[in-house]
Parts: structure tokens; sequence; C-alpha cells
């Protein structure tokens, strides 16, 4: 089965960013076609801040995670909430019978897994006929900023090497419609949509996180270990700073998105 190696690690300041996130920001492109009787997948649900919005709108949420690590960090986030659980388990091997789920949603996590494509077919196989498989993914070559701070653009190409060094694809936004089409889905909705970040409270908080994350999360551990001087992580993490404390910075995150339709799978003679 193919390995997955998870650029982002744990760290706090990943969580930081991870528990900001919610359905309505993350996830609108899904809400739509939500009802309340529905049982959803929530593939990679880290904090589960997503997964708890589910769970107020539909009758079930199981929450996936890969590691015990973050299977505990899921718990933790749906804490109190009667209608959910947190189940180990891979995507690329999902671990539930044939046409399971209404709906099987991933969050930024195709851009990590080693076989996106095995993924969506795992996807594919443990959502009821009819029902939706949502993704959304980042992509970092979509990213826009201003002012141009040039350690900005060092921290793009690091962070590049970084994710394509373990396997991912962090462009993957652009690339879930052909990944859902490969996978054998042949009804596919493609949207997109961004995260913005321009006020002084909202640079403050992204440009802090990463300046944070460069230089302390798993991904600061991979890139010393490459060789990458602790120096120049102080260099990215400085121009994020930069950026956050000009009046004048904006910066454009772009995602992809897929709402697929699973189709009848023929009878095994």
């Amino acid at each position: 089965m193919p390995t997955n190696v998870y650029t982002h690690g744990h760290h706090e300041s990943v969580l930081r960013s991870h528990r900001w996130r919610t359905a309505e920001n993350s996830a609108a492109y899904l809400l739509p076609v939500l009802s309340d009787d529905m049982n959803v997948l929530d593939v990679g649900a880290g904090p589960a801040t997503i997964s708890r919005d589910l769970a107020a709108r539909v009758a079930h949420v199981t929450a996936l995670e890969v590691t015990a690590e973050a299977v505990g960090v899921a718990r933790d986030g749906l804490a109190g909430v009667g209608n959910a659980e947190v189940v180990l388990g891979d995507v690329h091997a999902l671990p539930f019978p044939d046409d399971t789920f209404c709906v099987v949603h991933a969050h930024q996590v195709l851009q990590h897994v080693a076989d996106p494509v095995l993924a969506l077919r795992e996807m594919h196989r443990v959502c009821k006929p009819g029902g939706y498989v949502a993704a959304r993914d980042s992509d970092y070559a979509g990213f826009v900023w201003y002012p141009r701070v040039p350690e900005l653009d060092d921290w793009m190409a690091l962070y590049q090497r970084m994710a394509r060094a373990n396997g991912g694809e962090p462009d993957a936004g652009r690339r879930l419609l052909a990944w859902a089409r490969e996978a054998g889905f042949t009804e596919v909705t493609a949207t997109s949509s961004t995260w913005c970040f321009a006020d002084d409270e909202d640079r403050a908080w992204w440009g802090g996180m990463w300046a944070d994350r460069v230089r302390t999360s798993a991904m600061a551990r991979q890139a010393l270990d490459a060789g990458v001087p602790q120096e120049e992580l102080d260099r990215l993490a400085d121009g994020w700073r930069r950026w956050a404390a000009d009046g004048d910075g904006w910066l454009s995150i772009l995602h992809g998105e897929i709402l697929a339709r699973p189709t009848a799978r023929p009878a095994v003679a």
C-alpha cells in the first residue's frame, strides 16, 4: 500500500491553522447537498472542526485519520459531539464495506497522499451510488500575494521541494478533476474558491502562523535534515512577519474543488 508522509505534521502552529477551518470557509461547495438523514465520512479530519460542523447538519459523521496521534487530535476536536466518531485508517484502503456512506469528504488531503487516484477510487467504493464524493485542495502555485516579498518566493520554492520529496503534489487543486476522471467518476462538478487574508488581524494571524511553521513544524525538521540552514528558515520566517506588518499586504489562496457522483457498480458474477 502506498505510504503517506504528511509534510506539515501536527505541531501547534499547524493545528492553529487547521482549527480555523469551518464548513463555511472550507466546504461551502458541499453544504447545499447535505441533508439531516445523511451519514458522512470525513477523510483526514485533522482537529475535526469541519467534522464538527458537518455533524450539526447530518445524521452521523465518521472522522478518519491515519495515525494514532492524529486520531487523538480528532477525538479532542469532537469531544461532546454525540453523532460523531473517529476511526483509524488509510484512505488508500478504507476500512469500510462498499456503499457505506452518503457523502465522502476530504479537505486538503489529496495533495499529501502517495496515490490520489487510488484514494479517490476508495472514496468512490465506500460511497453509496447516487451519493457524493467531495474534495477540496489548495494549489500552491496559485497563491498570489502583495507586496512581492522575496522571502515568500523562497518559502514557496522550499515548500514545493519538501512536499514533492514526500511524494505529495502541492499543486493538487488544478488536478482534482483529472484525478477524479482517472479514478472512474463520470459525473464531476469542478469549481474553485479562495481564502483571502488582507486586513491587519488576518495578516497577523496567517503571517505569524507561517513564521512559526517554517521554523518549528515537521516541514522545518525535514528542511534541516535536507541541509537547509536554520538561518535560512529564520530568514523566511522574518519575511512572513514583514509581509504581515505591511498595511497593504494581501494574500489569496486558490483551491480546487470537486463534487462527484458515484455510479452503481456492476454485480460480481
